[in-house]
Formats: C-alpha cells, sequence, structure tokens
C-alpha cells in the first residue's frame, strides 16, 4: 500500500490502523534491545574464538585482541543495522539510544558475571589485571556498542 494512501486511511478512520506498522513502545526497544545484545555477543563470541585459536598463536596475546577490535566494531555496526530494519524503529534518538542502552546494560550484567564466575574476581580486580593500553578500548568498544542503533539509523536523501 502506497505510504500517502496508508496515511489517508488511518487518518480517515481511527480504529483501522494499517497492519504493517509496529508499536515502538517500551517492549519494542526492550525486545530489540535484546536481539541487538544476542547479535553483538554472538558476534563477539566467534571473534573471540578466532583471535584465541588462530591468531593469538602467531602474532601474540596482546596484538591479537587489537585485531580484534576493529572486527567486533563492524560486526556491532552490521548488526545495529540489521536490528533497526528488522523491528523499524524510527529514527528518534529516544529510541535508538534506548536500544542501545538495554544491550550495553546486558552486556555489562553478562560481562560481569562470567569474570566473578570464572575468575573469581571483583570488578575492581579485573580491572587492575588489565592492561593500561588495551584494557581502555574495551570501554570505548562498549560505548559505540550504545550509540550504534542511533548512528546507523539514518538514511540520506538526495
Amino acid at each position: 500500500m502506497a505510504p500517502a494512501v496508508r496515511e489517508l486511511k488511518s487518518r480517515d478512520d481511527p480504529d483501522n490502523t494499517a497492519g504493517d506498522e509496529r508499536p515502538h513502545g517500551l517492549m519494542q526497544v526492550l525486545k530489540a534491545g535484546i536481539m541487538y545484545f544476542l547479535v553483538a555477543v554472538g558476534a563477539e563470541f566467534v571473534l573471540e574464538v578466532i583471535r584465541l585459536q588462530v591468531v593469538a598463536l602467531h602474532v601474540g596475546e596482546r596484538l591479537a585482541e587489537m585485531l580484534e577490535i576493529p572486527n567486533v566494531l563492524l560486526a556491532t555496526m552490521i548488526g545495529s543495522r540489521w536490528v533497526v530494519d528488522l523491528f523499524t524503529l524510527p529514527p528518534l534518538p529516544g529510541i535508538r539510544l534506548g536500544v542501545g542502552l538495554v544491550a550495553l546494560c546486558l552486556m555489562l550484567i553478562s560481562e560481569w558475571t562470567v569474570i566473578q564466575a570464572l575468575q573469581s574476581l571483583s570488578v575492581e580486580g579485573y580491572v587492575t589485571t588489565q592492561d593500561a593500553a588495551v584494557g581502555t578500548i574495551p570501554i570505548g568498544a562498549l560505548g559505540v556498542l550504545t550509540v550504534m542503533p542511533f548512528l546507523v539509523g539514518y538514511r540520506w536523501e538526495g
């Protein structure tokens, strides 16, 4: 159905809304944020396995971790674009940043849970064991994870 006809149809009859329009409330943001988190964690898991099993054996652990970051960022860009299109999220900063914040919260909770379960460390203990140069890069990557749904959503019309 053409956009003008859909708009005219929904304006004329308040009980009749177009079937392909989705609500963009809190539940939509939560669902999109959970899906975005799952995509990001899945991509990070696959890239982590490749880094540990292949790359780190040839170039060393520190360089392998540095080489992994651009690939994680690319996967985050692709995943966020897919989630924005899948849930047809409007280009509103509150909705897009809400999706990123949901994914960020889930990412932090899952990382802190894994750290405490596998390494028996507190969050402070984990941070102090990290290399100063390499340890700060994931913090920036988490910031990019948060804002990426907002950044990828605009399509410029010429």
